[in-house]
C-alpha cells in the first residue's frame, strides 16, 4: 500500500471516472488503473464497481476511501509540522474567494505575498459564497475568503476587516446633489443587482430593507441581473440605475467623472465584514497566518478597526 495508491482511489471516488482521475493526477489511465488493481489485490477487496457508469464505490470501498483521506491528512500534518519547525513556507494553498473581493483585494495582495513566499503555490477559485462553503466542507478548498454571515456552521471563522459600502450613482441622478447619503435616501427600484447567489445582492437588498420580489415589482426600467460587478458599473454609467460598491472597488475607479458619482453614507454606514473561513481539520495554519498578515498589511488604513471595533475614518 502506498500514498500514491490512496491518492488515486480518492481521485476516482471524486471524479467517478478513471480517465478524469488520471488526468487530475497527471498520470496515464493505465498507470492509475494498474495501481488501484494492485491495492485491491493486496487488500483482497473490490473498491470500485467498474460495470456501472459512472463508476460506483463499493460499501467496503467507501470505508477504505474514508480512511485513506484520514491517512493523507495525517501525512499533511506531519509535513507541515516539520515545515513550521524549520520555518519553511512551502506547498499548495487552495483559496476560494467571492468575486466582489477577488477583483479588488487580490491584486493588492498577491504579488507581495508571492515575492515573500516564492515556494508557496496559490490556487485561486472565484466562486459564490455557497460554493465556497460547500467546497470547504467537501475538501476541495483549504481557505475561503468571503463576506461573513451568521449561518456559517462547522467552519472556523477568522475575521479580517470591515468594509463600508458606497453608492455609485448614474449621471444626473437626483441624489448627486447630496454630499453624503442616508439609508432612507435609497429606493430599491433604482438599483441594479448581481445575480442570485452573490452575497452583494443580498447585502444591497438588506441595505434597502427590501426583498427581491419588491425590487422586481417596483422597478420601472429594464431589469438587469448581472453576475459581474464591473458590468453593473458600466450599466450605471449608461444611466440604467445605481448600485452599491464595496469600498476597495473605489480604489480602481480612475475616471474622475466616475469618482464624482461616488457617495459615502452618514452613520450608520452600511458595511460588510470580510474574513477567512476554513475547516476544523485544516493543517496549513502557518500559511494561513502569513496570508492573513499580508492582507492586513495591505488594506487601506481607513479599513483598520480600533479596540471598539469601529472603522477608523
Amino acid at each position: 500500500m502506498t500514498i500514491t495508491q490512496l491518492k488515486y482511489i480518492i481521485a476516482v471516488s471524486t471524479f467517478k471516472s478513471f480517465s478524469l482521475a488520471a488526468s487530475n493526477c497527471y498520470v496515464s489511465q493505465p498507470t492509475l488503473s494498474m495501481q488501484i488493481q494492485k491495492l485491491e489485490k493486496e487488500l483482497d477487496v473490490t473498491i470500485f464497481r467498474r460495470d456501472k457508469q459512472p463508476i460506483r464505490v463499493t460499501d467496503i470501498g467507501e470505508k477504505i476511501i474514508l480512511q485513506a483521506k484520514v491517512i493523507l491528512k495525517e501525512k499533511d500534518k506531519l509535513n507541515y509540522l516539520i515545515q513550521v519547525e524549520k520555518g519553511e513556507y512551502v506547498g499548495l494553498l487552495r483559496v476560494a474567494v467571492i468575486p466582489t473581493i477577488s477583483s479588488y483585494l487580490l491584486p493588492m495582495v498577491l504579488s507581495r505575498f508571492i515575492k515573500k513566499f516564492p515556494k508557496v503555490e496559490i490556487l485561486i477559485d472565484e466562486v459564490t459564497t455557497v460554493e465556497v462553503i460547500s467546497g470547504l466542507e467537501q475538501g476541495h478548498f483549504d481557505i475561503g475568503l468571503i463576506a461573513l454571515r451568521s449561518n456559517i456552521d462547522n467552519l472556523i471563522v477568522d475575521k479580517l476587516y470591515y468594509e463600508p459600502f458606497v453608492a455609485f450613482l448614474p449621471p444626473g441622478h437626483d441624489l448627486s446633489k447630496k454630499k453624503k447619503l442616508n439609508l432612507d435616501d435609497l429606493k430599491v427600484s433604482d438599483f441594479l443587482l448581481l445575480k442570485e447567489g452573490h452575497c452583494l445582492r443580498d447585502q444591497t437588498l438588506s441595505v434597502c430593507n427590501s426583498s427581491t420580489t419588491e425590487w422586481s415589482a417596483k422597478s420601472n426600467k429594464v431589469v438587469f441581473e448581472s453576475g459581474n460587478l464591473e458590468t453593473l458599473i458600466k450599466l450605471v454609467e449608461q444611466k440604467f440605475g445605481m448600485t452599491l460598491l464595496p469600498y476597495l472597488a473605489v480604489q480602481y475607479i480612475k475616471d474622475k467623472k466616475n469618482i464624482n458619482h461616488i457617495r459615502e453614507f452618514y452613520n450608520p454606514v452600511p458595511t460588510r465584514e470580510i474574513g477567512l473561513i476554513y475547516s476544523k481539520s485544516f493543517v496549513k495554519a502557518h500559511l494561513l497566518e502569513v496570508l492573513k498578515e499580508e492582507i492586513l498589511n495591505t488594506i487601506p488604513k481607513e479599513l483598520k478597526i480600533n479596540k471598539e471595533g469601529l472603522i477608523i475614518r
